[in-house]
């Protein structure tokens, strides 16, 4: 039960993450736009840099969750690494409990009335010469910080686990990171040489 409802929010922040990467496509086309008409064509666009920021803002609002799904925020694992998956997770959950719950629940409701009221005033960038509003991305802030507490629950049962279990439980993968895999391959070859050579 508890691991279905882990593997529930992780699809949850797998989807999120997903579709919000797209904002990755429409900045790096925006952006080659911007520098293709800026120094080729020596015509630059009133919009390119709030659209660069709108795009990466709403990216890192909405990633947040679906990188701690994935365990990929950074962490000082020098130490962490090396201790008992059982002492791991006491020390998370810990953590969870002292700094991120209350962070984040303060994110939630900070952000309701940063982004309600963006939103109730239809806010547009002072900074931009063509007024390009913002409230879109103001609102998404306390959206983004729901959508982290629930991961962070998940991520806390994921702890509760693995303190009764002695291991942790599976997450989704989704991207390898290129060390994993570098080191597989290598570890592989290693066999290869060692099978042949018995």
């Amino acid at each position: 039960m508890v691991q279905r409802l882990i593997y529930g929010i992780d699809q949850l922040s797998k989807t999120v993450g997903h579709a919000f990467a797209w904002c990755i496509i429409i900045l790096t086309v925006g952006t080659t736009y911007e520098v293709f008409v800026r120094y080729v064509l020596n015509d630059p666009t009133s919009w390119a840099f709030d659209m660069s920021y709108l795009m990466y803002g709403a990216l890192f609002f909405m990633a947040g969750p679906y990188t701690l799904s994935r365990n990929g925020h950074v962490r000082g694992d020098f130490i962490y690494r090396m201790w008992r998956p059982r002492t791991q997770a006491i020390v998370e959950l810990t953590l969870y409990v002292l700094f991120f719950f209350p962070g984040v629940l303060a994110l939630v409701i900070a952000g309701w009335d940063y982004g309600y009221e963006s939103f109730r005033i239809k806010e547009v960038s002072v900074n931009s010469p063509i007024g390009i509003p913002i409230w879109q991305l103001k609102i998404l802030i306390p959206f983004g910080a729901v959508l982290l507490s629930l991961q962070g629950f998940a991520e806390a049962l994921r702890c509760i686990l693995c303190i009764q279990n002695g291991h942790w439980a599976h997450r989704l993968h989704d991207v390898e990171e290129l060390e994993d895999v570098l080191i597989q391959q290598h570890a592989a070859a290693g066999e290869g040489r060692e099978g042949g050579a018995t």
